[in-house]
């Protein structure tokens, strides 16, 4: 193994002297590259956004925006970085002193007052730019109607603003830089950024990088990674770290070992099977957003609600999955889809029902030396699906309550009930009450209302400064009245 090293703006640099704790946010700053800030140190302003060079989903290499604020530095060991800086440098023409197409139009119109959350948004908006299929689309305002082609949220560039969605601005006001993020045109041809997309992404390396009585550690395969966890049953894992890394910031938690999974291509596969669709446990969100492309329905539901794309460009299933949470997004969606969790360690495998996986508040039957290697998802998938969450912010936010519904519905009768909760209990949950409530009978109003009132007995809500239990309970019935209302027409279709 060689000392670790990251490729930033295109100049290698050692990941010594820092700490295994440190972050890629103090590893940039304290070597000067002071346009990534820190805001909040828990994923959701963004001003800390960089690029990183990952695997890509049309092209070899795609340019992705992280948070820098919750990445360990040595995470990033082998990898290649883009930094605000690194855009007028690297990017563009590849000319010191002119400014990246992002750049340009975010000065034109006025996309920054204060200027501590533009390097932010400019990464982000980079990563959108070399999309590889974005696309540019008629213009509403252009000789089509506006009622039936505009979009406030893509732009006729094909700029989706859900890029920007983990971005804040407190001051410049979010019109010029939605403007600025719609005036960009396509990557020119000699853009180096863009160049660079067509060839293979970094090979992952082995890391073992202690200091100060601390280890960071990644193995090349899973089996070393099993091997080493048997070892150190203590050690912390972490992929994305987007929950770790919360925990380093604001609780000041250090591990004295911390084992990267992230990229073990054994827990990075997807495959789509005649009876199951598995899951790496290490892609992240964004990854199997985009391979699976709307094959399942229920989790298309839910990416979009699920943080941030800066936070999904990180998290994955198995971290979800992982820590536990009762507030988690991801299990009450995969408790409806009746999906299973593949655990692996030293011996060999198990596979688990989600539904008989969370034993207490985050606590799970994964045995100390296993790892979540992958969900499997049984086909075929129920028609009727939705996801409720309910917080107090569109977008970015925890949930007060999620409801994840999977529904059977032939001639009028449901056959099929599934119905996965967070937020209302110590873990999550399945509704077993409601589900039994409406088998075998008719999908009608007073059906619904009847199983409504049963779901709101569900669960064990409590009172906190998200939501009152009340509250909780109310929302669980309302979310089965709103599933019956959306769906009623197609269902009878």
């Amino acid at each position: 193994m060689t000392a670790p090293r990251i490729t930033v703006n295109g100049t290698e640099a050692p990941i010594s002297p820092a700490a295994p704790h440190a972050t890629v946010l103090d590893f940039l700053r304290e070597r000067g590259l002071t346009g990534t800030k820190e805001g909040c140190a828990e994923g959701e302003c963004g001003a800390c956004a960089v690029l990183v060079a990952r695997p890509g989903t049309n092209e070899p290499t795609d340019w992705v925006a992280v948070n820098a604020c919750l990445l360990p530095a040595a995470a990033l060991d082998g990898q290649e970085v883009v930094t605000s800086e690194g855009l007028a440098t690297v990017g563009a023409a590849g000319s010191p002193g002119t400014l990246h197409p992002v750049q340009e139009e975010m000065a034109v119109r006025g996309g920054s007052q204060c200027g501590y959350c533009t390097p932010g948004f400019v990464c982000s908006m980079a990563a959108e730019f070399y999309r590889p299929d974005r696309c540019a689309h008629a213009d509403p305002a252009e000789g089509t109607d506006p009622a039936e082609d505009a979009d406030p949220e893509h732009g006729p560039n094909g700029f989706d603003l859900h890029a920007l969605s983990g971005n804040l601005c407190r001051c410049t006001g979010y019109r010029p830089i939605r403007d600025a993020a719609f005036a960009v045109g396509a990557p020119a041809d000699e853009d180096p950024l863009a160049q660079r997309r067509e060839q293979s992404p970094p090979v992952p390396v082995a890391t073992e990088y202690v200091r100060d009585g601390s280890a960071f550690l990644r193995r090349n395969t899973l089996g070393e990674t099993l091997r080493l966890l048997r070892e150190r049953p203590d050690a912390v894992v972490v992929a994305g770290s987007t929950d770790w890394g919360v925990e380093v910031n604001i609780r000041a938690r250090r591990a004295d070992c911390v084992i990267a999974v992230d990229r073990l291509d054994e827990l990075r596969e997807l495959r789509v099977g005649s009876d199951s669709i598995e899951i790496g446990a290490a892609l992240t969100l964004t990854e199997i957003e985009r391979r699976l492309d709307g094959r399942v329905p229920l989790l298309a539901e839910l990416f979009p609600q699920f943080a941030s794309r800066l936070i999904r460009n990180g998290a994955t299933l198995g971290g979800n999955l992982g820590t536990g949470s009762p507030i988690g997004d991801s299990p009450p969606v995969l408790l409806a889809l009746e999906a299973s969790v593949v655990l692996a360690d030293a011996d060999g495998e198990r596979l688990v029902p989600l539904a008989e996986y969370f034993t207490g508040y985050r606590q799970s039957v994964r045995r100390p030396g296993e790892l979540i290697r992958a969900v499997r998802v049984p086909l075929p998938l129920s028609p009727v699906v939705a996801f409720h969450k309910i917080a107090k912010r569109r977008f970015d936010d925890i949930s007060s309550v999620a409801v994840a519904f999977a529904l059977d519905v032939e001639d009028g009768i449901v056959r099929k009930a599934r119905i996965g909760m967070g937020g209302v209990a110590a873990t999550p949950i399945r509704a077993l009450s409601t589900e039994e409530a409406l088998e075998g009978r008719p999908w009608t109003a007073e059906t619904v209302d009847a199983a409504a009132r049963v779901l709101r007995a569900e669960g064990t809500p409590l009172n906190d400064q998200r939501a009152s239990a009340a509250y909780r309970s109310a929302m669980l019935g309302q979310s089965l009245l709103k599933l019956y209302a959306q769906t009623t027409e197609a269902v009878s279709s």
